[in-house]
C-alpha cells in the first residue's frame, strides 16, 4: 500500500505524520490496537490534524454540514477504512480494526450539531449558471427507496420501490394503492429489488410497462438463492397488473448465489430497441466472458425478440442479446437528441466512475483496465488503457457514486438544451454536464447534499422531476419565472 500512497504522502507534513504513525503500528509488537472508545482513538491518532473539537488544523475540520465524500456513518467507514482516492485521506484499515474504526466513526457523528445521516433542508430554489431554480418537494412520505420514474401522461407517473412495489404519483401527489399482483423480488442488498421501468414507445396504444428486478429461484427471502436480473412487461389497469411477459431470463444455469450490482437501468431509443443492464454481480471477470449475463449491457425488441444486427448473434457460446461486454455497472442510460447517441453512466469500484458513449459490441474493459482500486485497496489492475478496448469520457475520482442521466429537452430549459444532467448517489449530487463533439466541455454542480439521487426525468411539462433515497421523496425543479 505504501508504493502507491508515498508519491501523494510527501506534498505535505500533514500526510508525513500519517505515514509515520502506519509504520509504527505496523511494524511494532503492538500491531493492532485493542478495541477502545472512539474518543480515545480520536486523540490519538486524528485530533493532532483535525483539532482536538475536530475544528480542523492542518486538515479539514470534522464538524460540518457539507459531506463532500458521502454523509452518514457508513460513509465515515468506510473513508477511514479504505481512504478517498486521489486525496491525502489514505486508508486505515490496516492499522484500524473494524470495531475501532466503527466507534471513531461513531465518536465523528455523535459530534456533530446535526448528524450526518439527518434528512438535510430542501431549499425553495438553487442559483445556477443560467437560471435560478424553484425546487418544489411533491412526494415526501409513504414512499420507501423509489427507484424509477416515468409519466404516463401529463397528469400520472409510474414509480418503481426497491422493496418490490410500483405506484401512481397522480399530480404530484402519491396515489396510497400500490399495484397488486406483480412478482416477488429479492432485496436484501442495496442494489436488488424492483429497478428501474420503461414505458412502450406505443405505450398510448398498447399499454405496455417494462421493468426490471432481482429474481430468485425459490424464496426471495433466501439470501443463498440463486438468481439474476430478470425483465418483464404487463399493462396496468387501474391497480392491478396484469398481462405480464418475460423478456429476459437466463436459465438456472448462469443465476449466480450471493449477487450484487444488479445493474437494472432500462431505456427504448427512437428507434424502439429496449436497451437494459446487469452490473457484474461482483463477479468482475465474468463482465468479460459474453457468455455470461453479468457486466453487460442487452439491446432487445419490445416483445424479448433478438435484434438480427445485435454484436453477438451466431457467435458460440454468446449471449445474443448483448450489446457491450464489460461493463461493471452501468446505472443511467440516456439518448443524446441530436445525435442519438447512447450515452450510459458506470460505477467504478474505489474511483474511477465513469460516462461513456455505448457503441454496438464495444468493450468496456472492466476488470481488465480501470482508474480505480478495489475496496480492500488492492490494485485490480495496473492498467487504465488496452487495445480494443474504450475509453471512458469521463472518469470521477474519487467515485461519486454516478447514477441515473438525462438529456435536457422540451422547452422549459432552452439554455440547457442538448446538456447531459447525472445524479449521483454517494455524493448526493446533480450535475450539469455541457456536451461537444462529444467531450464534456463544462461540469456545473445543480444540487448537492440533500439526498441520494436515484433517478431524474424530464416531464411532460418541461420540468425536471428528481428521485431521492434517504429522504425518499420527489422534487420537482423548473425555472423560476423571470430568470
Amino acid at each position: 500500500m505504501f508504493e502507491r500512497q508515498l508519491p501523494n504522502l510527501r506534498q505535505n507534513n500533514y500526510s508525513m505524520k500519517i505515514l509515520s504513525v502506519l509504520i509504527f503500528l505496523c511494524t511494532s509488537s503492538v500491531g493492532y490496537l485493542y478495541a477502545q472508545s472512539g474518543e480515545v482513538i480520536y486523540s490519538m491518532y486524528c485530533a493532532g490534524c483535525h483539532g482536538a473539537q475536530l475544528q480542523g488544523n492542518t486538515a479539514a475540520k470534522l464538524i460540518k454540514t457539507e459531506w463532500k465524500y458521502g454523509r452518514g456513518r457508513d460513509a465515515i467507514f468506510r473513508n477511514i477504512k479504505f481512504g478517498i482516492p486521489s486525496t491525502e485521506m489514505i486508508k486505515w484499515g490496516g492499522a484500524l480494526k473494524d470495531e475501532d474504526i466503527r466507534a471513531l466513526a461513531d465518536f465523528i457523528v455523535a459530534a456533530q450539531e446535526i448528524p450526518p445521516n439527518a434528512d438535510r433542508p430542501i431549499p425553495e430554489s438553487l442559483t445556477t449558471k443560467d437560471y435560478t431554480l424553484k425546487v418544489e418537494k411533491l412526494v415526501t412520505a409513504d414512499i420507501h427507496t423509489p427507484w424509477g420514474i416515468e409519466f404516463v401522461d401529463a397528469h400520472r407517473a409510474l414509480i418503481t420501490e426497491r422493496i418490490g412495489a410500483i405506484r401512481w404519483m397522480v399530480d404530484g401527489k402519491l396515489d396510497p394503492q400500490p399495484i397488486q399482483g406483480l412478482p416477488k423480488t429479492y432485496a436484501q442488498q442495496a442494489t436488488g429489488g424492483y429497478m428501474d421501468l420503461a414505458l412502450d414507445p406505443s405505450f398510448s396504444k398498447n399499454g405496455w410497462v417494462y421493468f426490471a428486478f432481482s429474481h430468485t429461484r425459490g424464496s426471495p427471502a433466501d439470501k443463498s438463492a440463486e438468481g439474476m436480473t430478470k425483465v418483464v412487461r404487463g399493462r396496468i389497469s387501474g391497480h392491478q397488473w396484469t398481462d405480464e411477459q418475460t423478456l429476459f431470463e437466463v436459465p438456472d444455469s448462469l443465476t449466480l448465489s450471493g449477487g450484487n450490482r444488479w445493474g437494472g437501468r432500462l431505456m427504448f431509443d427512437t428507434d424502439g430497441y429496449l436497451y437494459f443492464s446487469i452490473g457484474d454481480m461482483a463477479r468482475a471477470n465474468d463482465s468479460q466472458n459474453p457468455g455470461k449475463p453479468s457486466g453487460k449491457v442487452f439491446r432487445i425488441h419490445a416483445d424479448g425478440s433478438i435484434p438480427k444486427d445485435n454484436p453477438f448473434v451466431g457467435k458460440p457460446g454468446a449471449l445474443a442479446a448483448l450489446y457491450s461486454i464489460g461493463n461493471r455497472n452501468v446505472q443511467g442510460i440516456a439518448q443524446h437528441p441530436a445525435t442519438g447517441e447512447i450515452w450510459a453512466t458506470e460505477h467504478g469500484p474505489m474511483g474511477g466512475d465513469e460516462l461513456n458513449v455505448l457503441k454496438k459490441g464495444a468493450n468496456y474493459g472492466w476488470p481488465l483496465i480501470t482508474y480505480g482500486i478495489d475496496y480492500s485497496g488492492e490494485i485490480v489492475s495496473n492498467d487504465t488503457a488496452r487495445a480494443g478496448m474504450e475509453q471512458p469520457v469521463v472518469v470521477w475520482t474519487p467515485s461519486i457514486a454516478v447514477c441515473p442521466a438525462e438529456f435536457v429537452t422540451g422547452d422549459l430549459f432552452p439554455r440547457w438544451k442538448n446538456n447531459l444532467l447525472v445524479g449521483a448517489l454517494a455524493f448526493e449530487e446533480i450535475r450539469r454536464l455541457v456536451i461537444v463533439n462529444n467531450k464534456v466541455m463544462e461540469q456545473e454542480m445543480i444540487l448537492k447534499g440533500v439526498g441520494r439521487v436515484r433517478d431524474l426525468k424530464i416531464g411532460p411539462d418541461g420540468a425536471l422531476y428528481v428521485l431521492l433515497n434517504n429522504p425518499d421523496m420527489v422534487l420537482r425543479i423548473s425555472p423560476d419565472k423571470g430568470s
